[in-house]
């Protein structure tokens, strides 16, 4: 976690739809550092989407609470908050010029129209043309122009890059860093491609059937784990914490959290963040770890 107040503080989260059980989230507590970019990861239906409508105040908790910004609800802060869902609402009967104008009068005082329009011509869209006529790139980015032109002090990303090309997908991540740079902004993003994930973000929020699994700073979670690979059993490391264990070739692989050192004939590798994340989504009764308060 970076920075001293917390831009986002979930603390027993628990958002039911009815009766359906399991309930979309089922008790998440973490933090996300001001000014950090923190990845929000997890398999689909594992409640990525719920958290994000929850810190932006589209629905409500069933139990527990979600503060923002200092210790405040969505709702007192929703003019810091920019939140862009996965499926980019727009008004497609709106040209882009219409849909920028239409934000400037809902964002008074906040809304920066030079620079929204900036992030539209950037990506080559004509502010003439209406909003179904354009590609789902395209929507993207007018999506963005849309979020980035509030300056929020916190944004809220639910697969923003889904619809992107590559090269779109590196202007995407440019303005984002950028932002982040000026303003000292937050931001919470849901993403399946931990590559694009790797090089940006500070942080990692990774759910697992509604709940917590990791959270922290990414360095410090892949500090705490170790692959470790050898002729033995996962026996033989019993006195440490093994999150997951795999046979490799004539011996075992097994990503754990140590406790001491470990015994002859093991060999250890600091593990990728995405070996990290799948090591732990394949072993869904692993102990989680929450290092996000530290």
């Amino acid at each position: 976690m970076t920075g001293a107040e917390p831009a986002v503080e979930a603390s027993g989260l628990v958002k039911q739809f009815g009766r359906r059980r399991p309930a979309a989230l089922d008790g998440c507590s973490f933090q996300v550092g001001a000014g950090s970019v923190c990845a929000l990861v997890g398999p689909n239906g594992a409640g990525k989407s719920t958290l994000l409508d929850l810190a932006a105040g589209v629905s409500s908790p069933t139990e527990g609470s979600i503060r923002l910004l200092g210790g405040h609800t969505p709702g007192e802060v929703r003019e810091r908050v920019s939140y862009l869902a996965q499926d980019k609402q727009l008004y497609p009967q709106l040209t882009v010029a219409e849909t920028l104008r239409m934000a400037a009068g809902l964002n008074p005082g906040r809304w920066d129209a030079r620079y929204a329009a900036d992030v539209v011509e950037q990506g080559g869209v004509d502010p003439g043309t209406r909003v179904r006529r354009l590609s789902g790139g395209q929507r993207t980015r007018v999506a963005l122009a849309l979020a980035l032109g509030k300056r929020p002090d916190l944004l809220l990303l639910d697969e923003p890059m889904a619809a992107l090309d590559p090269l779109a997908r590196k202007q995407f991540t440019g303005l984002l860093m950028a932002h982040v740079a000026e303003h000292g902004a937050t931001v919470l993003l849901s993403s399946h491609d931990l590559g694009e994930l790797t090089d940006t973000c500070d942080d990692l929020v990774l759910l697992g059937q509604g709940r917590v699994r990791l959270a922290g700073a990414t360095d410090a979670l892949l500090d705490a784990h170790l692959l470790a690979t050898g002729r033995g059993t996962v026996e033989d490391l019993s006195a440490h914490t093994v999150v997951d264990s795999r046979a490799a070739g004539r011996g075992t692989t097994a990503l754990l959290r140590p406790a001491g050192p470990l015994p002859d004939g093991w060999s250890t590798a600091q593990p990728s963040l995405e070996e990290l994340v799948v090591h732990y989504l394949g072993a869904p009764d692993a102990p989680p770890l929450d290092l996000s308060a530290d």
